[in-house]
């Protein structure tokens, strides 16, 4: 029986920990506040928690939450300057992430 599925969809190689981390990753960029804290990192690297709060139109405790989201799925990374946390894009992860969505599309 066909399916009408071309066979070489399913040669994709991800599962495991690269599939559940992959999975993470998507879902934390899949929030639209989110999304745009990942936009104002493009443009802002270095910025600290208070220039994304200015930015969005949430309290500074749910704009922590954001960035945590985002710290632990691997999109972001924050070094602490003192009293804040300044903030960039992951290169490295977003690279990996990059590599492993161009497998499957």
């Amino acid at each position: 029986m066909t399916t009408g599925i071309p066979e070489s969809c399913c040669t994709l190689d991800i599962a495991g920990q690269d599939q559940a981390r992959l999975v993470e990753m998507f879902k934390a960029i899949g929030n639209p506040h989110r999304f745009e804290v990942m936009k104002f990192l493009v443009t802002h690297p270095g910025c600290i928690t208070g220039d994304i709060v200015a930015l969005l139109p949430l309290a500074q405790s749910t704009v922590s939450q954001h960035l945590k989201v985002l710290r632990q799925a691997g999109w972001i990374e924050g070094e602490v300057e003192g009293p804040a946390t300044s903030y960039c894009l992951h290169e490295e992860n977003i690279a990996w992430f990059s590599a492993k969505v161009g497998e499957i599309f």
